[in-house]
């Protein structure tokens, strides 16, 4: 069982920074894939970046592109994503999780194990 937990979340003015951090445990940690996705309220759960962790590789949700960033600490057993020039259509509750197959997907029903999510605020 992999257990997530996310920090980093707040308020940030348009076109500001925020990085969120994603504290991973558990022994199925080596060999997890790890995403961030996030929900603004009434809509959809949406993809937003996802990474593997042995190879390093990274996959983004177009609308994030060219701004957000996803990377891992391996010393820090961390998951962290730099978001920059923020919109108020990024305004949502975000949240790490966890593949334990090591398999990067975009689909949520895929993803065995979530954190309780952190909330990111957008000002105009």
């Amino acid at each position: 069982q992999v257990q997530l937990v996310e920090s980093g979340g707040g308020l940030v003015q348009a076109g500001g920074s925020l990085r969120l951090s994603c504290a991973v445990s558990g022994r199925t940690f080596s060999s997890s894939a790890m995403a961030w996705f996030r929900q603004a309220a009434g809509k959809e759960r949406e993809f937003v970046a996802a990474v593997r962790w042995s190879a390093g590789d990274t996959y983004y949700a177009d609308p994030v592109k060219g701004r957000f960033t996803i990377s891992r600490d391996n010393a820090k057993n961390t998951v962290y994503l730099q978001m920059n020039s923020l919109q108020p259509e990024d305004r949502a509750v975000y949240y790490c999780a966890a593949n334990r197959g090591g398999y990067m997907t975009t689909l949520s029903r895929r993803y065995d194990t979530w954190g309780q999510g952190t909330q990111v605020t957008v000002s105009s």
